[in-house]
């Protein structure tokens, strides 16, 4: 009877794991109430504020060749699995004119954690999208997801960084290929791919 009773408390707690863990926050968590920016549309300059409280720009951080908007959270395990390689491609991009600029749009990650996490893992400027306002307005939905915009603000590319989240079976680069197709003036093949991540958190 012991036994039955332990077999039973042990299938409702997995059960109550994986419903908080995997389907409330599909519950609970709001999607973009705009589809995703399409390539081709220029994104107007905006305004957010840095870990440290300071007012930054689109048009004050991006580089003389673009910038590249890369939605993070501190907290999201997909996000930890491409911390390295978004800080990769940051440096490369940096030396070509093309400045990546983060977003964190979680209304459920302090300042605090934002601010040290950022710190810890990122050589580029994070900035807080308080109200998802940005993210929003983007149509983005998850982390990470990227925004590649041209010198002029104009949408290159918009979706997911590469096809492994955990990096061990790289076979499609979708963010470097769209960069370097068009820093030399060639058609971008692929504009888009669906990103996979945790949702972003909105209010």
């Amino acid at each position: 009877m012991k036994k039955l009773s332990f077999l039973a408390a042990a299938f409702f707690a997995i059960a109550a794991f994986i419903f908080f863990n995997y389907i409330s926050p599909n519950l609970f968590n709001k999607p973009s109430p705009n589809a995703a920016l399409a390539a081709g549309s220029t994104v107007e300059n905006f305004k957010l504020v840095d870990t440290n409280g300071a007012e930054k720009s689109l048009n004050d951080l991006k580089g003389k060749n673009g910038a590249i908007l890369v939605f993070v959270s501190a907290q999201c395990p997909v996000v930890k699995g491409y911390n390295e390689r978004i800080s990769e491609f940051a440096a490369d991009f940096a030396a070509k004119g093309i400045n990546v600029i983060g977003i964190n749009s979680n209304h459920t990650e302090s300042l605090e954690w934002v601010k040290s996490h950022a710190a810890e893992k990122y050589k580029f400027p994070v900035l807080i999208d308080k109200g998802n306002v940005l993210a929003d307005k983007l149509g983005a939905n998850v982390t990470p997801e990227v925004y590649y915009l041209n010198e002029n603000k104009v949408l290159v590319y918009q979706g997911a960084i590469d096809n492994s989240r955990g990096g061990d079976s790289i076979t499609e680069n979708y963010l470097r290929d769209a960069v370097e197709a068009n820093l030399s003036g060639k058609p971008v093949a692929k504009k888009t791919a669906k990103a996979i991540g945790c949702s972003i958190k909105r209010v």
